[in-house]
């Protein structure tokens, strides 16, 4: 194990987005402070609860997610594809890393990145409508799975991709409507039977459910099941990611 060689190759990932926190970080905060006005505070007038939660409290571990999905999968995938197109990945493939050590580096980049757009818009909650954290311990560790998960998504696809198009064309068309339809600003359960049961084969309704539970102790799905999905999600993509890159698919050529 090369560890100054992963360890640089980390941090570079990690300050990479520290550098332009005004497009990594602060468009989620102000995103999510605007979904809790228009969304939150405006429909609870016609729903005033969930579950026994105010409507703008039972929304918020929703919002986090789709901020830690959507951080952590362009971090990873953006940094992967951007390296092809400018010629770089070929000089990263000469150092005296290996492949799998590469690709951890890019992943762990993007968890981190995901993992802070999360919390920062978990205490945004706290501040703005004192969302309570029954969890808090649970609700970290569920973070940093998902953040993980999407991060290695991101792998994927930047290896996969090659162009800015086919990465816009995943988050418009499949990542985006499936954060929506899983669930962010509704309990699958106020859903006729069959769009429940179609919400139930979607797998970011269950990240969002766990994270749900971990924060408020409500949830449509028991626990167990959202933190054994999001976990497989986990050992899956990362498994398809560094895979990948260790046969040099689309990173050689």
């Amino acid at each position: 194990m090369n560890w100054i060689g992963f360890k640089t190759l980390t941090m570079r990932e990690i300050t990479r987005f520290f550098a332009v926190y005004r497009q990594t970080v602060i468009p989620g905060l102000i995103t999510s402070g605007l979904y809790i006005i228009i969304f939150g505070l405006t429909l609870q007038r016609r729903i005033t609860a969930i579950d026994g939660v105010s409507y703008t409290v039972y929304i918020l571990p929703g919002l986090i997610m789709m901020n830690v999905i959507t951080n952590a999968y362009n971090n990873t995938a953006s940094s992967i594809l951007q390296m092809k197109l400018l010629q770089q990945m070929q000089d990263m493939l000469i150092t005296p890393m290996s492949n799998v050590e590469l690709s951890l580096s890019f992943i762990i980049g993007g968890a981190v990145r995901g993992f802070i757009n999360g919390l920062l818009v978990l205490l945004l909650g706290i501040a703005i409508v004192g969302m309570p954290v029954e969890h808090p311990l649970t609700v970290l560790l569920f973070l940093l799975i998902v953040s993980w998960a999407f991060s290695s998504a991101g792998l994927i696809l930047g290896i996969l991709a090659e162009s800015w198009d086919n990465i816009a064309t995943m988050v418009n068309f499949f990542i985006t409507p499936l954060i929506f339809l899983g669930g962010v600003f509704y309990s699958i359960n106020m859903l006729p039977g069959f769009w429940r049961t179609v919400s139930l084969a979607n797998p970011i309704y269950y990240v969002i459910n766990g994270l749900r539970y971990a924060v408020l102790n409500v949830g449509d799905t028991p626990f167990f099941i959202s933190f054994s999905v999001a976990f497989i999600m986990t050992i899956v993509f990362t498994a398809i990611g560094v895979g990948l890159f260790h046969k040099g698919y689309r990173i050689k050529s």
